[in-house]
This record gives C-alpha cells, structure tokens and sequence, in this order.
C-alpha cells in the first residue's frame, strides 16, 4: 500500500465492539487468565500487555504505523522528542564511550550532552555539518554514536544522508537522524543507510499543537537495546497521546502538501524582498545544499529562516507587529508561527555556541501554517 494509504489503514485489531475508528485504550494496567497466562507474560514467552509503562494497545499501533511509514523494522514511541533521544544516548552509550554531533541541533539537546553525558562520563565532539571530510579527524577509537537534524533547526542546513551513512559504516559508527522538520513523508533516513530514525511527534506528526510525543525508529535489534531503559526508567506515551498522534498521521500527507506550497511560495517572496538579507529553505534555487534536499527529500518542508536587513531591531519590529501569526517556541502546527531562536529556543546557548550553529541574533524561524498564503504573506509587515 501507498505512504497515504498505510498512515490511514494501519489499526490494532478490532474489539468485540466491531469499532470502525480505534478506541483509546485508556488502562494503566491489564488482567491474565489464570496463573500461566501471567508467568508466560512476564517471561516473554507469550504475546500480550502487561502494564502501560511497558505497552499498551493505543501506543503499539501508533508505533507499528511510524515504524511503517519510516520504513524500519520497529518503534518505540516516547513522552515527547527530547524524551527520544535521551533514551536513545542512555541506551547505546556507556561511561567511556564517544558521541559525534551536529553543531546545528536543537537547543535542548546540547544541554543533554552538558548536563549528563559528561558527568556520566561520556565524551563528545561537535562537528560542521556541511564539511563531512573534516569529521575523521574526530572520530575516536570509542565513537559510538553520530547525531545530526537535516534539515537543521533553526538554520535549515541540508547534510547528504548518503555521504554519511557511508561515512559512519567506514568507520563502525551508528547514524541518528532528526527527522522532525521533514516527517516521514518528505523524507525517510533509513533509506539513505541511517540507522536511527528520531521524531519529536509533537511537531508535524500532531500538525495541531494538541499533545506532546516522541518515536525512535529503527531495526528491531536496536529497538530492543532501547526497550529496557523505556521499561525501567517509563519516559512512556500516554495512551490518549498516542491515540490522537496516530489519528493526525491519516492526514499528514496531504497536511504536509499545503505547508511545502505556502512555504516554498513565501520563501520565494520573501527572497525578492528589499529588506531581507537572506532566506533559508531547502528547495530555493540559492540553497547551497538544494540538490541535495532535491535527492533525499519529497519537497522542502513549512520551516523558512531568514533576516532582516535591519538585524534583531528589525526582527523584534517585525515580530511585534503581527496580529494572526502566533508567538511560539513550538512548529509543525497547522497555524503559522513566528519565533526568534537566539532569544527563546536556542536561548541556553552561548553567543559563541549559536554563531557556530549558524544562530544570528536577528535570525527569525517561520514555522508556514496552512492558512492561505495571501493572510500569512499580509502579517508579515516588512514595510
């Protein structure tokens, strides 16, 4: 079946009720049928939910479904995307061992990497995402592990998911992509030789800014290294969470059609306009990486960044002068929203550690909504 057809089709097995749309399992627990039945269980030896921390019918088909979509073998789904890659560092790195990162990740998890990793022993090297032969000279004799987000937040930076996952299998590395900005739809990791796929469900897969969630795809041997911790430490999707995710992916195909237009529409314009500096957005002609994007992705994604001539006065002007963009720290939802990272998202960081990240301070990050294009092109107030 097609992408659109599994993210709607696929459901956990109908109850005696005969239900058309899959119901919320909402239990903290679940009962057995006699004394075997129970041992069996927590044995392994048999199929079944035992308690929600550890699966739970409503989470198990928004994870199958992700897994499907991904095209990977198996999923484990999370309280929300920062929850995923803790658990996948906590899971595959040990006291010792080394880590590879993007510099242009996400805020928070660099504040992972200072805040515990290091005090856990473990090591880690940031590296230029757009000068891969300058990795080698990083690599250590215990690198486990090498992280990055393409596109990238805030900067939207394209890294060749071929050249990487070529990169790491020379040199004994598992691959970990951020997949959140492109979602499953405009682009899929595994293909390209990535062995993990991470997604904050929180983002494009909800679309609407209703409920928090995380998933971590790849083989079922990785997942089942991640399995224990997710068990034992319970970083758990709430089953109400993962009943409303796994009903936003039936309509994040044709959601994420309309945010790819309109922002490729006023990326366009804004590229044109005599106050803007510059725009980033991985299908612009002037992308240095668009072939790339073009290769490894469905189209470019609702995320733009961009800055004004006029630098952070010019952005504060410009943020302060909208009346229907919303004001947020979150993205991928179905109403459009204007952020400015160096000050709220990525605000953690250095100036030092944010102009590596390729962070100005009057970088603006545009999160395109579905609304028409004409009313989020007319709160933009350049002029």
């Amino acid at each position: 079946m097609k992408f659109e057809t599994r993210a709607i089709r696929t459901q956990t097995e109908r109850t005696q009720h005969h239900e058309h749309s899959t119901p919320i399992f909402a239990t903290s627990s679940f009962v057995f049928d006699d004394a075997e039945h129970m041992r069996a269980l927590f044995a392994n030896e048999a199929p079944g939910n035992i308690y929600s921390r550890f699966t739970n019918p409503s989470v198990r088909e928004f994870e199958v479904k992700m897994a499907s979509l991904e095209e990977g073998e198996d999923c484990i789904a999370t309280a929300s995307g920062m929850a995923a890659i803790f658990a996948t560092f906590a899971s595959l790195l040990s006291s010792g061992d080394h880590l590879l990162m993007s510099r242009a990740v996400f805020g928070s998890t660099f504040k992972v990497n200072d805040d515990y990793l290091r005090k856990w022993g473990i090591t880690y090297d940031y590296i230029d995402p757009l000068d891969i032969a300058s990795w080698q000279q990083k690599v250590k004799p215990h690198t486990k592990l090498l992280y990055l987000e393409t596109p990238s937040n805030p900067g939207l930076d394209i890294i060749d998911l071929l050249e990487t996952s070529q990169f790491c299998r020379s040199n004994g590395i598992l691959l970990i992509v951020d997949n959140c900005f492109a979602t499953p739809y405009l682009q899929r990791p595994l293909q390209y030789g990535a062995d993990i796929s991470i997604h904050s469900a929180t983002k494009y897969i909800d679309g609407q800014g209703r409920v928090m969630g995380g998933a971590i795809i790849a083989s079922k041997a990785i997942i089942e290294q991640i399995y224990p911790f997710m068990k034992n430490a319970g970083p758990s999707m709430s089953p109400f969470n993962a009943w409303v995710l796994s009903k936003s992916l039936e309509t994040l195909a044709i959601r994420m059609d309309r945010h790819c237009q309109n922002a490729l529409e006023i990326a366009s314009w804004l590229e044109s306009h005599r106050e803007v500096l510059f725009v980033k957005y991985p299908f612009l002609a002037s992308n240095p990486g668009v072939d790339i994007a073009r290769r490894q992705m469905k189209a470019g994604g609702g995320m733009i960044s961009f800055e004004l001539k006029g630098g952070l006065a010019a952005g504060r002007k410009l943020i302060d002068s909208r009346e229907m963009m919303s004001l947020s720290a979150n993205l991928g939802d179905t109403r459009t929203i204007i952020t400015h990272p160096a000050s709220s998202t990525h605000s953690k960081l250095s100036q030092e550690e944010r102009a590596s990240a390729g962070i100005t301070d009057g970088l603006i990050r545009l999160s395109v909504g579905l609304e028409h294009v004409d009313d989020i092109k007319a709160d933009i107030r350049l002029d």
